[in-house]
C-alpha cells in the first residue's frame, strides 16, 4: 500500500532536475545492471547506446539530457529527493524497442507521437504509488506539448504474480486506468497499448480516460 504520509510531485527531467536523477540511478547501483535508461536511444547513425563498448554512459545520458533529447517524468517525494520516473519521448527520440520488437514489425501499427518507453521506483519504495504518479505526470508532459498518440508495451498483471523489480514497462492496467487500450497481444505477458492524449488535458482527467 501506498503510504499516506508521503506526498509526491512530478517535474520533467531536464537540466534542472539532473542531479536528483542522477543521485536516484547511483543510489540504486546504475539501475537495471548499469544502463543509466539509455537502452531506448540511439545515436546519430541509429545504432543503439547499448552496443557502444566503454561508453561513460552517466556522461552521454547526461549529454541527452541537457540537450533536450531525454525526458521522463520524474517524481520527487515530499523531502525532494526523486524516487522514480516514466521515460517518455518522441519516437525519433526513442526509436529502439528491444522486447517484442520482432512481433511488434510483423504488423507494425501506424507511427504513433509519442512512446512511454520505461519505468522505474527506488527500490525501497516500491507500491507506493510511484509509478501511477510518473505515468500520470508523463501524459500531463505530453499534453503541455500538444498531445497526441501514445504507445507502450506493458505487462498484465490480473492472475499472476508479477515481480515489481521486473515490470519495467509498468501494467497494462496501470495504463488502462489511464483510458489506454490495448490494441494486440505482441508476447505471453505483453500488450501493445495505444490512446491519443489531447493537447492541454490533466491527469485527473486522462485517468478517467
Amino acid at each position: 500500500m501506498a503510504d499516506e504520509r508521503t506526498s509526491y510531485t512530478v517535474r520533467p527531467l531536464d537540466a534542472s532536475t539532473w542531479e536528483p536523477f542522477a543521485e536516484l540511478v547511483e543510489r540504486n547501483g546504475g539501475v537495471f545492471g548499469g544502463c543509466w535508461c539509455m537502452g531506448h536511444h540511439a545515436t546519430e547513425d541509429g545504432t543503439s547506446y547499448q552496443g557502444i563498448r566503454g561508453l561513460d554512459k552517466r556522461a552521454a545520458k547526461e549529454d541527452l539530457v541537457r540537450t533536450g533529447r531525454a525526458h521522463a517524468a520524474l517524481v520527487l517525494d515530499d523531502a525532494g529527493v526523486a524516487q522514480g520516473w516514466a521515460k517518455f519521448g518522441r519516437t525519433e527520440e526513442l526509436p529502439i524497442l528491444h522486447q517484442h520488437r520482432r512481433a511488434y514489425e510483423k504488423d507494425e501499427p501506424r507511427r504513433p507521437d509519442w512512446r512511454v518507453a520505461c519505468f522505474y521506483t527506488d527500490t525501497r519504495h516500491r507500491r507506493e504509488g510511484i509509478a501511477r504518479a510518473a505515468l500520470g505526470g508523463a501524459l500531463d508532459l505530453i499534453a503541455a506539448e500538444g498531445g497526441g498518440t501514445v504507445e507502450a508495451i506493458p505487462e498484465v498483471t490480473d492472475g499472476r504474480v508479477a515481480a515489481g523489480r521486473f515490470l519495467f514497462v509498468a501494467s497494462v492496467e496501470l495504463f488502462e486506468d489511464h483510458g489506454f487500450e490495448r490494441v494486440r497481444q505482441l508476447g505471453k505477458w505483453a500488450w501493445l497499448v495505444r490512446r491519443t492524449v489531447p493537447a492541454g488535458a490533466s491527469a485527473a482527467a486522462l485517468e478517467r480516460g
